[in-house]
């Protein structure tokens, strides 16, 4: 017995301790909130209106986005679909067809990501508009599009920390966040519907 009091002793003695302190914390909560009010503040007002107006004006929009991108565009679609406009996330099963006059909003931050680009050259073959948020505005990506939103963030690639000391394409997608919900808003503004009758359109079978 005292040989396993010896021997739980030792395990507790070896037990790291949290790698997390509340001194480290907030530092980088402050560094992640700075960088993403620095690079949401470069962002072109007059690209995301014009977003915007593509969104206000199209039958039907269609988002697409790889990964962490495509999950912040699933977000932005459900903002859409309590506006009460068709929208549909590309590669769902009941996704239908898209057609001439039709929205497609892409993100991919190096604005080369095969899926997304493939789908942007598919939208534009059938007529439809196509709207992208991208770090890159020579990209293939936005070279199909008709409304480019140029977010000035690290690409995924980027571990210089020289623009963001986040990993990956965290400080794009944080801010595309804040893109898309800029655009929801102003839409939201524009249309005036009370918010009560938005939250009808809320999802009931969750």
């Amino acid at each position: 017995m005292t040989q396993d009091l010896a021997s739980e002793a030792t395990q507790e003695d070896e037990t790291p301790s949290s790698p997390a302190t509340s001194e480290g914390l907030h530092e980088n909560l402050t560094q992640i909130l700075d960088e993403i009010s620095s690079t949401a503040g470069h962002l072109d007002r007059g690209q995301l209106a014009d977003v915007a107006r593509l969104v206000w004006e199209a039958p039907r929009v269609f988002v697409v986005g790889a990964g962490r991108s495509g999950l912040v565009l699933r977000m932005a679609a459900m903002r859409l679909m309590h506006l009460g406009l068709g929208v549909h996330v590309v590669g769902d099963t009941t996704t239908p067809a898209i057609s001439a006059g039709d929205l497609l909003i892409a993100a991919s931050g190096s604005g080369t990501t095969a899926g997304v680009v493939k789908a942007a050259s598919t939208a534009a073959a059938v007529g439809a508009k196509i709207a992208v948020y991208t770090t890159a505005p020579e990209s293939p990506l936005a070279s199909r599009a008709d409304a480019v939103v140029v977010i000035p963030a690290a690409r995924k690639t980027d571990h210089g920390s020289t623009v963001s000391c986040q990993y990956a394409g965290s400080l794009f997608e944080q801010v595309l966040l804040l893109a898309t919900e800029a655009v929801f808003q102003s839409l939201w503004d524009a249309d005036g519907t009370p918010a009560e009758e938005l939250w009808l359109r809320h999802a009931n079978l969750e």
